[in-house]
Formats: C-alpha cells, sequence, structure tokens
C-alpha cells in the first residue's frame, strides 16, 4: 500500500526523487487507513472547540481565577508546541505507526485524567498531556499520508481529505460541545476516549508497519532535551503575557531562556553526528514559506474565531449553541471544497491556491469590521464566515503539500513538526496579541463602547497579518507568470 520512493535522494539539498506512478486507485483498505489517520486531525480539532465551550462551568466547579481558568486552554498548546519537533522526528527514527499509536494512547490518559479528575491541577495536567499526544500524533499522521501516496494528484486529494476531517472536527465541535457542557462538562473529556480507542486500534490493523529500527543508530538526546524545553519556555512565554505582562520578570525570563536554549540546540545540532534537526532543512524556501504561511493560518482565523465568540457570546448574549449554528457554514464550505483541492491544486498551483486563500480572509476580516451593537447575521456575519469557509480549504492544503514538497521522505516526520511548529506558535503568539488589546480596550467593565473598540482594534490586527500574506504569497505567483511568458512557444510542426 505505501507509495514511498527507494530512489536515493541528496540530503545536502534537501530534494526528493521524481513522483511515482499514480496509484491507480483506492481500495477499501487504503480508504479506511485514510480515515483511521485523519481521524486523529477530526479529534484534536473537536476536542479542542469543546473544552473550550466548557470552561465557564470548569471554572464555576473548582472555583478558578480567570488566570487559573485560560491554562485550561493553554495547558493544551504548551505541550502540542513544546513536543511537535519531538514528535515529528521520533516518527521518522522510531517509526511513523509506533508513534502515531503511542500519540493516541498519550491523548487518551490525558482525556481521562482531566475528565475524571477532582482538581483544577488534574484538569489541567490531563490538557498539558492531551496536547504531548497530539504533538506525537499530528505530525506523525501528516507524515503517514505523505509517504504513503504518490507526489502528485494522489496526495493533494489525500489532503484534502485530511483537511475536511478536520473540518469536521471544528464544525462539530461547537454544537457538541454545547450540548455535551449541558449535561456536564466531564463529557466533553470522556467523549474523546472511544474515539480514540477506534483510532487506535484503525491504526494497528491498517496502518502500514514500520520497518525495523536501524541497529546501532546514535539518538540526538542532548538535541532532543534541549529544543524540547526552548520550545515550552517559548509557548509559556507567549500565553503567560497577556496574563502577567512582556516585561514581567517571569514572561521574560522565560522568553531570554527560550533564545539561550535555541541558540544551544543550534550548536548541539552543528556537532551532531545524526542531529535532531538537520539544520540545512531551515533552508528550504518551500518548507520555511509554508510554515510562515501556516502561522499565519492558524493565528488569525483562531483569533477570528476567538473575537466572533466574544461578540457573538459576550456582547450580543448568544448561547454557545447558538454560536455553534452560526459558525457552521465554515466547516460546510470545507468539507464540500477540500476534497476537491487535489483538482484545484492541479489547476492553480500551489502558490496561487494560497494567494486565493488570503484574499478570502483578507476579505472576510474586512467585512466583520462592520460589527456594531445590533448586527444582523445575514448581513455581516454570514458573509466572513463563508469567506473563511472558502480560505480554509485553499490554503490550508496548498501549505501542507507545499512544506513536504522539497523534503526526503526520511525526514518528512520533522518537516511536519516544523510545520505544526508554524501552526501552534502562529496561533499562540496572534492569539496572545489579540487578548492584551482587548484587555488594554475592554479595560471599563460593561463599558459597551470600550468592547466593541476591542473588537475592531483585534480586527484590524488580523487585517494587517492577512494583507502582508497575500502580498507574499503573490509574489511567487507573479514571478511563475512571468516566467511563461517569458518561454518560448513551440514551433508547430
Amino acid at each position: 500500500m505505501s507509495a514511498r520512493s527507494d530512489t536515493k535522494t541528496d540530503r545536502g539539498s534537501a530534494t526528493v526523487a521524481p513522483p511515482e506512478k499514480e496509484m491507480p486507485g483506492w481500495g477499501f483498505r487504503i480508504w479506511a487507513m485514510l480515515i483511521v489517520v485523519c481521524g486523529a486531525f477530526m479529534l484534536d480539532a473537536l476536542d479542542n472547540i469543546m473544552v473550550g465551550i466548557a470552561t465557564p462551568p470548569i471554572q464555576a466547579e473548582f472555583g478558578m481565577s480567570n488566570n487559573t481558568l485560560q491554562w485550561v486552554v493553554s495547558a493544551y498548546v504548551l505541550g502540542f508546541g513544546g513536543f511537535l519537533l519531538l514528535g515529528g522526528r521520533a516518527a521518522d527514527l522510531a517509526g511513523r505507526r509506533r508513534v502515531f499509536l503511542v500519540g493516541v494512547s498519550v491523548f487518551a490518559v490525558g482525556s481521562l485524567l482531566g475528565g475524571l479528575g477532582d482538581t483544577s491541577v488534574m484538569v489541567i495536567a490531563g490538557r498539558f498531556i492531551m496536547g504531548v499526544g497530539a504533538a506525537f500524533t499530528a505530525p506523525s499522521a501528516l507524515s503517514i499520508i505523505i509517504t504513503s501516496f504518490p507526489a502528485g494528484a494522489q496526495r493533494n486529494r489525500a489532503l484534502g481529505i485530511y483537511t475536511a476531517c478536520g473540518a469536521v472536527g471544528y464544525s462539530t465541535g461547537v454544537i457538541v460541545g454545547g450540548l455535551l457542557t449541558e449535561l456536564g462538562w466531564r463529557w466533553t473529556f470522556l467523549l474523546p476516549v472511544p474515539i480514540v480507542v477506534v483510532v487506535f486500534l484503525g491504526g494497528l490493523f491498517l496502518v502500514p508497519k514500520d520497518p525495523a529500527p536501524v541497529r546501532g543508530r546514535k539518538y540526538d538526546v542532548a538535541g532532543a532535551v534541549t529544543i524540547t524545553a526552548a520550545m515550552l519556555l517559548l509557548v509559556f512565554a507567549i500565553v503567560e503575557a497577556p496574563a502577567s505582562g512582556l516585561l514581567a520578570p517571569r514572561t521574560a525570563g522565560a522568553f531570554v531562556a527560550a533564545i539561550v536554549l535555541i541558540g544551544l540546540f543550534v550548536a548541539i545540532e552543528r556537532r551532531a553526528a545524526e542531529p535532531l534537526l538537520r539544520l540545512a532543512l531551515l533552508r528550504v524556501p518551500s518548507l520555511v514559506g509554508a510554515s510562515l504561511v501556516a502561522a499565519a493560518i492558524l493565528g488569525t482565523y483562531m483569533s477570528f474565531q476567538f473575537i466572533g465568540g466574544l461578540y457573538l457570546q459576550s456582547y450580543l448574549g448568544w448561547s454557545p449553541l447558538q454560536m455553534g449554528l452560526a459558525f457552521l457554514p465554515v466547516g460546510l464550505l470545507i468539507m464540500t471544497i477540500a476534497p476537491r483541492a487535489g483538482k484545484l491544486i492541479g489547476r492553480f498551483g500551489l502558490h496561487g491556491m494560497m494567494f486565493a486563500g488570503f484574499v478570502a480572509y483578507t476579505l472576510s476580516y474586512a467585512l466583520f469590521l462592520r460589527i456594531d451593537e445590533t448586527a444582523s447575521y445575514w448581513w455581516v456575519v454570514f458573509p466572513s464566515v463563508a469567506l473563511i469557509g472558502i480560505a480554509f480549504p485553499f490554503s490550508f492544503p496548498a501549505a501542507n503539500v507545499l512544506a513536504t514538497s522539497q523534503v526526503a521522505d526520511d525526514e518528512q516526520g520533522v518537516a511536519a513538526g516544523i510545520l505544526q511548529t508554524g501552526y501552534q506558535v502562529g496561533a499562540a503568539i496572534v492569539l496572545a496579541v489579540i487578548a492584551a488589546i482587548s484587555t488594554l480596550d475592554a479595560s471599563t467593565p460593561g463599558d459597551r463602547a470600550a468592547q466593541l473598540e476591542s473588537y475592531h482594534t483585534s480586527l484590524y490586527v488580523l487585517l494587517g497579518i492577512s494583507v502582508l500574506t497575500t502580498v507574499l504569497t503573490l509574489v511567487p505567483v507573479l514571478r511563475a507568470a512571468a516566467r511563461k511568458r517569458t518561454q518560448p512557444v513551440p514551433a508547430s510542426s
């Protein structure tokens, strides 16, 4: 079933072998394997949304302060972002299937701890463990897809389905989370457990077995410890900054320590016989560019959802279920467009897809600036939501394909880890900025004018990021068009 290439690659230039012959068709086993692997992505999206909705009753049960409550969400980001590079490289070295199965198992342990915990510390610890599990599952799942489908239409189609499964989680998470929260917040933690069991069994029987580990391989323990500690400190500082302040000793100290550890990690990798991260990967333009685009995608989208949730629930007084229904078109449009991503990429190209996606993002954020005291859903909210539903399936699969297009098979895991780090760090940074703006501008409780102003200020930040990314993604599109114009026209026979 695997479509891996046996052609040797030039590790120094980070190029890959030519695409193999396309698989003639997808049988039941290939479809089942793809659905199982994509199920992990859907579960991650579903759980994040559900637990986010359940935070008010969690706060009420344990008497948590707002600063402590934010760690119910941030602990997951900390575990996820902190262990992503380690998880990605582990998939390359220990085997993608093995790491995938370990990751979903750890995720289940965290879900049980959070759902059965009788203290706020246990709930937060459960969320952290779930994030660690996802850090091993996400890059291994993506690398399984990349190495199981040949480059071209087959792989693009598989990644489109991967995107659609994530959309199912995001779109249904708000509705399911609202319903489960009515029954009891613990169900938002416990519901994923039986799903994890199904995903684990599917991975055990459907994902191709890993080859035997290479004997005598030296593992870069020093590099793994250093970069994991650095990423933990960096993500901690990002999520802590809005509450404690950017210049607070704890926040600033974490930033400085993270920078020092990153410098130490680079020094270790330059001398390591078998480095955790081959530094030449960071000079692959497609991987670096796609990771930056990924940061803009998730950073602006998650922040838009955050602002939209505050506006609809805190400002207009909508229920969580009403908000879920309001954002449902996002998921429906993604599920409709994403499976066709392979054909769209073939027609418009990777850079063209990302450019078109960010044109839609920019229009969405600009239109949402029209929110006021009594905004109409169909006139103000729906157009922005619909444009997000178009933007995501254009930009997300294209970024995933571009990131891995010039990376050898034996480094797909760490490449996926770098890409996922872009997504998560981008989301953490932009959300931290938006949270800080909201805190500064809406400092007067009950002042509806200040609240509305904070939403508008936040949207201008998202609009600026989106416009900048749109321009940057346009550059390669124009270059490709210029090359096409200058190519000589073949003479007719």
